[in-house]
């Protein structure tokens, strides 16, 4: 069964090929695959496909830095609620 990752998550061709979908403003969460090591989390500052496809340049805690960031394996996109 395929995985999805978060709620924008679209299946092209196969069940092993995911697209990852995000906007600015949207929150990255890059879970650890290793006991003890933290999850990272970023905020999408700039989306360099019109539809919302990577890459992303992501501005990452704790520290703020920033870097072009390509979605894989335990990335999770969660979108950010509607502005007020």
């Amino acid at each position: 069964m395929p995985r999805t990752f978060g709620r924008l998550c679209s299946y092209h061709m196969s069940s092993r090929e995911v697209a990852v979908e995000a906007h600015v403003g949207d929150r990255i969460v890059v879970h650890s695959t290793h006991q003890g090591e933290p999850d990272r989390v970023g905020e999408v500052v700039e989306c360099h496909e019109p539809e919302g496809g990577p890459p992303y340049r992501v501005r990452w805690q704790p520290d703020g830095h920033t870097a072009l960031f390509f979605p894989a394996g335990t990335a999770a996109v969660i979108q950010s609620g509607p502005s007020s």
